[in-house]
Protein backbone atom coordinates (compact mmCIF):
# COMPACT_ATOMS: atom_id res chain seq x y z
CA UNK A 1 0.00 0.00 0.00
CA UNK A 2 1.69 3.05 -0.80
CA UNK A 3 1.95 5.91 1.51
CA UNK A 4 -0.68 8.26 -0.25
CA UNK A 5 -3.35 5.22 -0.10
CA UNK A 6 -2.54 4.68 3.77
CA UNK A 7 -3.22 8.53 4.49
CA UNK A 8 -6.68 8.54 2.66
CA UNK A 9 -7.28 5.48 4.46
CA UNK A 10 -6.62 6.69 7.88
CA UNK A 11 -8.45 9.86 7.32
CA UNK A 12 -11.29 8.06 6.51
CA UNK A 13 -11.25 5.60 8.58
CA UNK A 14 -10.80 8.46 11.12
CA UNK A 15 -13.76 10.05 9.91
CA UNK A 16 -15.86 6.98 10.67
CA UNK A 17 -14.50 6.16 13.94
CA UNK A 18 -17.47 9.06 15.03
CA UNK A 19 -20.92 7.34 15.78
CA UNK A 20 -22.78 10.99 14.95
CA UNK A 21 -20.64 11.04 11.53
CA UNK A 22 -21.97 7.93 10.39
CA UNK A 23 -25.28 8.92 11.22
CA UNK A 24 -24.75 12.42 9.49
CA UNK A 25 -23.65 10.04 6.62
CA UNK A 26 -26.99 8.50 7.18
CA UNK A 27 -29.03 11.62 6.55
CA UNK A 28 -27.25 12.98 3.86
CA UNK A 29 -27.01 9.12 1.71
CA UNK A 30 -30.26 9.67 -0.70
CA UNK A 31 -30.49 13.18 -1.20
CA UNK A 32 -28.23 16.10 -0.20
CA UNK A 33 -29.20 18.68 3.21
CA UNK A 34 -28.49 21.43 4.52
CA UNK A 35 -26.47 21.83 7.54
CA UNK A 36 -29.96 23.25 9.25
CA UNK A 37 -31.57 19.93 8.26
CA UNK A 38 -28.91 17.63 9.54
CA UNK A 39 -28.99 19.43 12.31
CA UNK A 40 -32.14 19.32 13.28
CA UNK A 41 -32.47 15.31 12.21
CA UNK A 42 -29.40 15.42 14.80
CA UNK A 43 -30.82 17.36 17.28
CA UNK A 44 -27.26 18.79 17.28
CA UNK A 45 -26.46 22.73 17.16
CA UNK A 46 -25.58 23.54 13.29
CA UNK A 47 -21.78 24.73 14.36
CA UNK A 48 -21.63 20.95 15.92
CA UNK A 49 -23.39 19.38 12.59
CA UNK A 50 -20.81 21.41 10.98
CA UNK A 51 -17.45 20.46 11.71
CA UNK A 52 -18.42 16.76 12.02
CA UNK A 53 -19.31 17.92 7.91
CA UNK A 54 -15.90 19.39 7.42
CA UNK A 55 -14.04 16.22 8.78
CA UNK A 56 -16.28 14.26 6.17
CA UNK A 57 -15.86 16.57 3.14
CA UNK A 58 -11.68 16.45 4.42
CA UNK A 59 -11.76 12.45 4.02
CA UNK A 60 -13.78 12.61 0.72
CA UNK A 61 -16.61 11.00 2.23
CA UNK A 62 -19.25 13.61 1.21
CA UNK A 63 -19.55 16.78 -1.20
CA UNK A 64 -20.81 19.92 -0.72
CA UNK A 65 -22.88 21.75 -3.44
CA UNK A 66 -24.07 25.83 -3.08
CA UNK A 67 -27.56 26.69 -3.43
CA UNK A 68 -28.39 30.13 -3.51
CA UNK A 69 -26.97 30.36 0.20
CA UNK A 70 -27.50 26.79 1.45
CA UNK A 71 -24.10 24.90 1.24
CA UNK A 72 -25.85 21.39 0.72
CA UNK A 73 -24.39 17.98 1.27
CA UNK A 74 -24.59 14.35 -0.12
CA UNK A 75 -22.65 11.51 0.57
CA UNK A 76 -20.05 10.86 -2.18
CA UNK A 77 -19.67 7.01 -2.45
CA UNK A 78 -16.20 6.62 -4.18
CA UNK A 79 -14.89 8.22 -0.59
CA UNK A 80 -15.62 4.99 0.45
CA UNK A 81 -13.16 3.04 -2.23
CA UNK A 82 -9.57 2.96 0.35
CA UNK A 83 -11.89 1.41 3.08
CA UNK A 84 -13.57 -0.89 0.35
CA UNK A 85 -10.29 -1.88 -1.33
CA UNK A 86 -8.56 -2.49 2.17
CA UNK A 87 -11.56 -4.93 3.82
CA UNK A 88 -11.54 -6.66 0.56
CA UNK A 89 -8.02 -7.73 0.94
CA UNK A 90 -9.32 -10.01 3.74
CA UNK A 91 -11.86 -11.53 1.71
CA UNK A 92 -9.74 -14.31 0.00
CA UNK A 93 -7.51 -15.64 2.80
CA UNK A 94 -10.76 -15.70 4.77
CA UNK A 95 -12.43 -17.34 2.11
CA UNK A 96 -9.55 -19.87 1.28
CA UNK A 97 -9.34 -21.03 4.98
CA UNK A 98 -12.88 -21.55 5.31
CA UNK A 99 -12.95 -23.94 2.66
CA UNK A 100 -9.88 -25.77 3.73
CA UNK A 101 -12.06 -26.14 7.23
CA UNK A 102 -15.13 -27.34 5.11
CA UNK A 103 -13.18 -29.37 2.98
CA UNK A 104 -11.17 -30.99 5.95
CA UNK A 105 -14.81 -31.52 7.53
CA UNK A 106 -16.36 -33.03 5.43
CA UNK A 107 -12.79 -35.67 4.89
CA UNK A 108 -13.45 -36.15 8.56
CA UNK A 109 -17.23 -36.62 8.42
CA UNK A 110 -17.06 -38.01 4.70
Amino acid sequence: MSAATAEVLDSTLRALADGNRRAILNIVRDEPRAVGEVAEAMAMSQQAVSHHLRVLRGAGLVTETREGTRHLFVVRTDGFAAVRQFLEGFWPDHLAALKAAAEKTARTNG
